[in-house]
């Protein structure tokens, strides 16, 4: 098992769509379990493979309830409801957090590391999880969800950071 570095705000496989999985071979579960030992490790509660580099649609996550880390590859959002504003952060965007809208209810489609078809529905913590973990996934990051203002400034304190003005 490996930790892996995790990618931040700024390299370009974040803003990357990752690619489908085809085929769910000892690869990919190899990969799997180290983005659950790379998730905790970090700790975080949740890690999309563009993370840690590897442009592929699996995502990790455990949105801290009895299930424990929980696995979706090739995941799609089918349904959201409500509305939550909540304060969020990312791993690759680190020591930052922002209050942002999302829905509160979401219901996901993936596929488990046997190839079967799994949902996974919820609110709270567990559909802002699933809801962040396929942004990711589409190249979106947390600031992408950020009012335009908040965006602006966000962006401006992050690019100031990373010349070390900030």
């Amino acid at each position: 098992m490996a930790i892996y570095p995790i990618r931040t705000f700024g390299d370009p496989v974040l803003r990357m769509e990752a690619k489908p999985v085809t085929e769910i071979d000892d690869t990919v579960r190899a990969l799997v379990r180290d983005m659950i030992e790379t998730m905790y490790d970090a700790p975080g509660v949740g890690l999309a493979a563009n993370q840690i580099g590897v442009p592929r649609r699996i995502a990790v996550f455990d949105a801290q309830d009895e299930m424990g880390a929980r696995v979706m590859i090739n995941p799609e959002i089918v349904e959201t409801s409500g509305e939550w504003e909540y304060e969020e952060g990312c791993l690759s965007v680190p020591g930052r957090y922002w209050n942002i809208v999302r829905p509160g209810f979401a219901r996901v489609l993936a596929l488990d590391l046997d190839g079967n078809e799994i949902e996974y529905a919820g609110d709270g913590l567990l559909g802002r999880v699933l809801q962040h973990e396929v942004d990711h996934l589409e190249g979106l990051l947390l600031i992408d969800r950020l009012d335009r203002a908040e965006r602006k400034q966000a962006l401006k304190e992050l690019r100031e950071e990373a010349l070390g003005l900030g």
